[in-house]
């Protein structure tokens, strides 16, 4: 999956300064191209590798974190 994610983020990137660099009518389609394949697969790809196997809930504000903070706090 690592591999695949990196490979998918070269070839955006390649087709997106490929646009720029070459002045022909499709230059606009190549970033395009580019820019969706890095924001619409790469991404969301890239977000479930690491997001795989993590609680959300260790993450959000809820009052049980509140005071588990603030106890950390008065204990120092």
């Amino acid at each position: 999956m690592k591999y695949i994610i990196s490979i998918l983020a070269i070839l955006s990137f390649t087709s997106i300064f490929t646009g720029f660099l070459i002045e022909s009518e499709f230059s606009e389609k190549f970033i395009g191209f580019g820019v969706v394949g890095l924001f619409f697969i790469v991404i969301p790809l890239f977000i479930y590798r690491h997001w795989k196997g993590k609680d959300v809930k260790d993450y959000m504000i809820t009052k049980e974190s509140l005071d588990r903070m603030r106890d950390r706090e008065n204990q120092k």
